[in-house]
């Protein structure tokens, strides 16, 4: 669990567990029955099916156990809230409470077992659910609510007292929401708003509160999922429903918790295959957590680097603030696909479109230079003197007559530009008020993306309370940067969807014969020497240094006779991390003599040291290149990780590395790369040659076969350096560093 508050218990989702265990897998997934083949090599599920909520977002019949309308129990206001949504809904409500025989006039059954039809939801209002869960089992109920709080939120003893209620759930075939959860689900939602609506998932409920009010300034919302503590629901199953539901145009997230990284990413990848954008905040930046790993990769990343790193595989775009999260929902659910990536910015003031593309640039915007004779069009109706390249200044007075309109049509109606920015830092009625008009007029006439972002502290002028928000085809923002962002969350989902691919379909589903070959090298519990951890990768088609690993000074004379001059010699043994800073490394000898002596000192520095040999390492010299880091970890919620970055002795002084979960393809093996803050080196920089980035990239798709093949055994592996050699030549492992678990 990584920064949750509601004491999400990382068990796994049902499906995986029941896989996992070899047992019979359940439903169809994605319109299928289940076969065995829905495991990838690693023994982790590939396909996950789609709970089918609609019975618990729109039931027939409800029961509400520990209902109550004495005045001044808390349970009265949750009843009455209940009795109240059942009738929008057009559902029967059945109260439940062993010594009332009615609760707001509705008859009431002493017990669960005196319900007089079978019931398709139960809210648990009780402070002991585990004995109502069981009851329930025997009634056929198909959901139940447990709003009680007291769970793995407050320590071992409630995260016993969850496991308990899991435990029982699953036992009974109840699908369950919660605990420490609320009744958000059942919220008053407009129905009166068309168009795409927001889907709402959030682990708080109160988090999920300005999401939900957006219904306020005419934005649709369909769904509200409170997870809780997810003991058996969670964040995944919702964000599969709600990827099928025809009427959802995004789905908003708070997440404080994941339960089972793999569900969330099968749940994710299925909103990616049909397009649908997840937007979340996920609290826990600042929980990365240090790690005591021997190798170099496992301190390059910690927990939050993983979970932005996959969250960003599978296109979940992931924002910091509460804000964000309403303004880049709002604008994904409505917007249609871009039409051009080119962002143009419109403006009354020079400064004002100045500020705007800087901010734009900078976030990676294309901000494209009309053409000349663009410019010469615009220049009809704004003086000679302003530039229109790109931001466009008009001075302010045309937006006053019909030279507004036609500057706006002219700039939407350039085949390059795709969006169109419009800040307004302030009203100045009746310019602006006519401004917005011929915004919102222009808006309805292109399948062009035109946002407005109206900067006013005050927020009640009509200009924005009746023309700006009584439109569905203008994007209107509070604040600039909020505009930018969600612009480039827009432009990168599409462009993201367009050509994705899912990596489950391609993902290994048995064993290369790297992998048994691989399994006669693996120790348990034990940190490989270098020789082995070397032969590890070779067994993976990782090319090494010629190489050999010998006992004696004659001995490594010999074989230096063999790999050919010049050497590096290094001392090898399983508890040796770090050779270079113990001065166990000799490199560039040219001789018989140097050898010999060198065999010496580094079985001296050994003894000295108290570290075991298994021998001294004799090995070919590698020529100069980029020095990189590929390495693998395991992390806790998702299990193998991928890492690549510069690599070298300053690999944690540099930390610039990139991460992914796998499976993952050649294109996402190319992102990390992109990512990389020193990628520059790999292009050849100072007259260097570029390097041989498809060689780098093999390895890493190679690393990714091994950590999924050899799966939780191997704890970590470290190749470092990994020298990329100039294109053409290939990528040759230096060193390497594995431990077993």
């Amino acid at each position: 669990m990584l920064g949750s508050t509601h004491g999400t218990l990382t068990t796994g989702s049902r499906r995986a567990r029941v896989i996992a265990c070899g047992e019979e897998p359940g439903p169809a997934v994605h319109g299928r029955p289940a076969q065995a083949d829905d495991l990838d090599v690693s023994g982790r599920p590939l396909y996950a099916d789609v709970p089918d909520l609609d019975r618990f977002f729109r039931p027939g019949s409800v029961a509400v156990v520990g209902a109550s309308d004495a005045e001044g129990r808390p349970n009265t206001g949750v009843t009455r809230q209940l009795v109240s949504w059942a009738e929008r809904v057009g559902a029967r409500l059945h109260p439940v409470h062993p010594t009332r025989a009615s609760v707001f006039g509705l008859p009431c059954a002493a017990s669960v077992a005196e319900l007089p039809e079978q019931v398709d939801l139960a809210v648990l209002l009780v402070s002991d659910p585990l004995p109502v869960i069981e009851q329930l089992a025997e009634t056929k109920v198909k959901f139940a609510v447990v709003f009680a709080s007291g769970f793995a939120e407050t320590g071992e003893r409630g995260a016993a007292a969850q496991e308990r209620l899991a435990a029982a759930v699953e036992r009974s075939g109840i699908r369950l929401l919660g605990p420490n959860t609320n009744l958000n689900a059942f919220e008053r939602f407009r129905d009166d708003l068309t168009g795409p609506a927001i889907a709402l998932i959030t682990q708080s409920g109160h988090q999920g509160r300005p999401v939900f009010a957006l219904q306020e300034l005419g934005v649709r919302l369909s769904h509200w999922a409170p997870t809780g503590n997810e003991a058996d629901l969670e964040t995944a199953d919702f964000l599969s429903y709600f990827a099928e539901r025809p009427e959802v145009g995004a789905i908003a997230c708070y997440i404080e918790g994941l339960k089972d990284g793999r569900s969330f990413l099968l749940a994710a990848d299925r909103a990616a295959r049909r397009g649908v954008p997840v937007v979340a905040v996920k609290v826990g930046r600042t929980e990365a957590g240090a790690r005591t790993a021997a190798s170099h990769t496992g301190k390059l990343t910690g927990a939050d680097e993983v979970v932005d790193a996959a969250m960003r595989q599978y296109g979940v775009i992931r924002v910091d603030g509460l804000d964000e999260l309403q303004d880049t929902a709002t604008l994904l659910a409505r917007a249609r696909p871009p039409q051009a990536t080119g962002v143009a910015i419109y403006s009354i003031s020079g400064g004002t479109g100045a500020h705007a593309a800087d901010l734009a640039t900078a976030a990676g915007l294309d901000l494209p230079v009309l053409s000349g004779a663009k410019q010469a069009e615009l220049h009809q109706w704004i003086p000679e003197y302003l530039n229109v390249a790109n931001p466009v200044d008009n001075g302010g007075h045309p937006v006053g007559d019909r030279r507004g309109r036609k500057i706006i049509d002219a700039i939407l109606d350039d085949p390059a530009v795709g969006v169109l920015i419009c800040p307004v830092t302030g009203p100045f009625p009746p310019l602006s008020d006519r401004l917005v008009q011929d915004l919102v007029d222009a808006a309805e006439g292109t399948e062009k993306l035109v946002c407005v972002v109206w900067g006013s502290p005050v927020g009640t002028e009509p200009a924005y309370r009746e023309v700006l928000l009584g439109s569905s085809r203008v994007a209107t923002f509070r604040t600039l940067a909020n505009c930018i962002s969600a612009v480039r969350a827009h432009l990168d989902h599409h462009r993201f969807v367009t050509g994705y691919r899912s990596p489950f379909d391609q993902a290994p589903r048995t064993p290369s014969p790297s992998y048994r070959k691989a399994q006669l090298l693996m120790r348990p519990g034990q940190q490989l020497s270098e020789h082995a951890a070397k032969q590890l990768l070779r067994a993976y088609g990782i090319r090494v240094p010629r190489e050999q690993l010998v006992t004696s000074a004659a001995a490594a004379v010999r074989a230096a006779g063999l790999v050919g001059y010049p050497v590096v010699m290094k001392a090898s043994g399983a508890q040796i991390a770090h050779k270079t800073e113990l001065g166990l490394v000799k490199i560039g000898l040219t001789s018989a003599s140097q050898v010999r002596d060198a065999y010496r000192e580094l079985t001296d520095i050994a003894r000295y040291e108290d570290v075991a040999l298994d021998g001294v390492l004799v090995c070919q010299m590698v020529e100069r290149g980029v020095e990189m880091v590929v390495g693998v970890t395991h992390d806790d919620l998702f299990g193998p990780t991928v890492t690549v970055g510069l690599g070298g002795v300053l690999v944690e002084v540099l930390r610039d590395a990139a991460v992914r979960v796998p499976p993952f393809g050649e294109d996402q093996a190319h992102d990390m790369l992109a990512e990389l803050r020193g990628r520059a080196l790999l292009d050849g920089v100072r007259g260097r040659p570029p390097a041989d980035v498809d060689a780098l990239v093999e390895v890493v798709l190679r690393v990714q076969r091994m950590a999924l093949e050899l799966g939780d055994d191997l704890a970590e592996l470290d190749v470092n350096p990994l020298v990329v050699l100039p294109r053409g030549q290939g990528a040759v492992a230096l060193d390497a560093l594995a431990v077993c678990r």
